[in-house]
Formats: C-alpha cells, structure tokens, sequence
C-alpha cells in the first residue's frame, strides 16, 4: 500500500473514531484532528467560492473557445514562461482571479482555476503546472467530488501545505475545477 494510501485510511480512521493511535500517525503528517476539521470547513468555503458565477462562467467559456495559444502551450513551454509573460499575466489579471482575490484569506498558499481539459483558467500565482489533466486534484473534482493532498512543501510557493480541490459545477454536473493550498501554519495557529 503506497503512503498516499495509507494516509487517506489513516484520515477516515481518525475521522470515524474507529482507530484509537491513527490521530498520532496524522499529527505526525502535520495535520491534526483539529487541523482536519479546519480543512474541512475550509472545503466548504471553498466549495461556494468554485459556485460564484464569475468563476462558472470564466471556466464556461475557457471549454467553450481556449486562445490559440492555450492550445499549443505545453507542461515544457510552460516551465519556461516566466512569472511576468504577457500570456503567464493574462491569467491573473482575469475576472475569476479577481474574485478568488476577494475571497482568499491568510490560510491561502495559493489557488488556480482549470477548465474541464486540466488546463488553466485563472491563478493568484503561476502554478508549477499548465495542465493537471490525469492528476488526481483535477480528475477527482471531474467526478463530482473533492480531493484532499498529502501535506507537502509546494512547488511553486516554497510553503508547507496541504491541497484541496473542489469541482466548478455547471447545472451539477463539473465543467472544472478549483485547487487551492492551506497553509498548514495558518490553520494550526
């Protein structure tokens, strides 16, 4: 069984009382029963913010017509753009980037908003990724659900934290989806 695995069980366990000792092996990963229930009133939160009309609608028209240039940009092409590229600056000077500016709190490491082809919509930041077709914070929202990642340092933003992913519905069904870092610092103080 891979750590990831036996992380997601331990978090079950814990969160249904039915293994006395998992909340030390949690505790250990830097998330805490107390931390736990922050994250998850966290997700709800989370889940009216992928809800807001300006963010349905930037993902809706995202599927419906990507620019040509989103349409050649690769993960390699990517990597190589720096923060201040006129295509990398398009994506934080959006209206969608604007509301999660709004509703973003000190918790927040990070947020980016991607289109039902994994690819980006809107961020606060440059991700370390263009498309995170395949990976489990995308295809998990895909499918009507949400995702919690394992603690990490991110990537991107140099910070400890943890991963939450929630769908953008259209009608109830996801066209999208919404990651965002917690901050595990944040939440534990």
């Amino acid at each position: 069984m891979t750590m990831k695995a036996t992380n997601r069980i331990a978090r079950w366990l814990v969160s249904t009382g039915a293994l006395v000792g998992t909340a030390a092996l949690l505790q250990a990963q830097g998330i805490t029963p107390e931390i736990q229930a922050k994250i998850d009133a966290k997700i709800k939160q989370i889940q009216t913010w992928a809800a807001d009309e300006v963010i349905v609608q930037a993902v809706r028209e995202h599927n419906a017509n990507p620019s040509p240039e989103a349409k050649a940009m690769t993960q390699e092409k990517w990597k190589t753009l720096p923060v201040l590229d006129p295509f990398v600056r398009s994506f934080t000077k959006h209206a969608a980037t604007e509301r999660l500016k709004a509703k973003k709190d000190d918790t927040v490491t990070e947020a980016f908003i991607s289109g039902a082809d994994g690819t980006k919509v809107a961020f606060l930041s440059k991700p370390s990724n263009w498309s995170h077709k395949g990976k489990d914070k995308h295809e998990v929202p895909m499918s009507g659900k949400t995702w919690q990642g394992e603690p990490e340092v991110d990537e991107s933003t140099g910070l400890q934290q943890v991963q939450v992913a929630v769908p953008v519905l259209d009608g109830g069904k996801p066209i999208g989806s919404l990651v965002v870092g917690l901050s595990l610092n944040k939440l534990g103080s």
